[in-house]
């Protein structure tokens, strides 16, 4: 741990010296402790050398999103790697349960992000989803975007391992049926935001992170809140209030967490294929 206190001393000006470290649990891509040190307490999280990339551009999406000044995320101090493991370090935020309103907080000020705009739909760096590459070539077609480089995308690597989903050209010839009378624009967004990626201060207030940023349709980031729960209703009524959702979001919300259930087949299989291939049929049988 010595590199990594020279790096956070270093990144901040302060001498830094190891004191202690204790594990956290609750993700499943990179090895996370909570270290203690000289000058502070901070988060660090380790992958194997290979991932330094992959921290780097979080960095940049932690940043971009910190600059918006809506919702909170953790300071990014620093990166690199050391001991034969890339490492990010972060601020270390102090979590406790959510108050009464804090869950409305987080859906008003999911929706303020959501007014920071870009030109075009992607990014300006590819980065991943878990530990999955996501392409982001900025593009101005937003059903272009999602077919080749979100839906298409996972259907290829799943076809590289050895998996085939049947009708997905059909649906991915398809999609332009499920955006009659709406043209998302492209919205900053978390990118990975379910449950397990915002948490509470233990003043109550909201913070996001682990995050994979691109320019997208807001309704991307909707939709992942409802895969796996821990949003209630009035997260959904703070963010509809100010603005509400596009009446056709029902159905494009299986649409847009097929990516996730592709996603995690290919990172994990199991029987989120069989979920994926029902996804497909529902969206073909829609109308």
């Amino acid at each position: 741990m010595k590199p990594v206190c020279q790096a956070i001393a270093d990144a901040t000006g302060r001498p830094t010296e190891y004191l202690a470290a204790s594990p956290v649990g609750g993700g499943c891509i990179n090895d996370a402790q909570r270290v203690e040190t000289s000058s502070g307490t901070y988060f660090v999280k380790r992958n194997r050398p290979d991932f330094q990339s992959a921290f780097e551009v979080e960095s940049l999406a932690l940043a971009e999103l910190a600059d918006t000044r809506t919702i909170r995320v953790p300071r990014s101090i620093c990166h690199g790697t050391a001991d034969g493991q890339s490492f990010l370090v972060l601020e270390n935020i102090n979590m406790g349960p959510p108050r009464a309103g804090s869950q409305a907080a987080a859906g008003r000020q999911l929706a303020a992000l959501h007014h920071t705009y870009g030109e075009a739909f992607g990014w300006h760096k590819d980065n991943t989803i878990g530990a999955t590459a996501q392409p982001n070539p900025r593009t101005r077609s937003w059903i272009e975007f999602y077919r080749d480089h979100r839906l298409g995308f996972q259907f290829d690597l799943a076809a590289r391992g050895g998996h085939t989903f049947h009708d997905a050209d059909r649906l991915l010839g398809r999609l332009d049926d499920f955006f009659e009378g709406y043209e998302p624009e492209p919205s900053l967004l978390h990118g990975d935001l379910w449950g397990g990626n915002i948490g509470y201060t233990t003043e109550g207030q909201p913070v996001v992170f682990d995050p994979a940023t691109y320019y997208g349709d807001r309704e991307t980031d909707l939709a992942f809140t409802e895969m796996f729960g821990g949003f209630g209703p009035e997260f959904y009524q703070a963010y509809d209030e100010p603005w509400p959702r596009h009446p056709g979001h029902g159905i494009r919300k299986t649409l847009y967490n097929l990516y996730h259930y592709l996603n995690h087949h290919n990172l994990f299989g199991g029987g989120y294929a069989s979920t994926a291939q029902s996804m497909i049929d529902e969206l073909l049988a829609w109308k």
